[in-house]
């Protein structure tokens, strides 16, 4: 498992619990979608490099 990889993963799983605090906070489904994005984009890459 390479550096990249797991450094991707790591900040999909940080991006993932910003996406369920900031649904807890009720904050606009703009932002949620952005970060959730976000998160799908950066496990999946970082799925995809292993």
């Amino acid at each position: 498992m390479s550096k990249t990889a797991t450094l991707l993963i790591i900040a999909g799983l940080f991006l993932s619990g910003g996406v369920f605090s900031f649904w807890k906070q009720k904050q606009s489904k703009g932002v949620i979608a952005v970060l959730a994005f976000g998160a799908v984009m950066c496990l999946a890459s970082g799925l995809m490099r292993l």
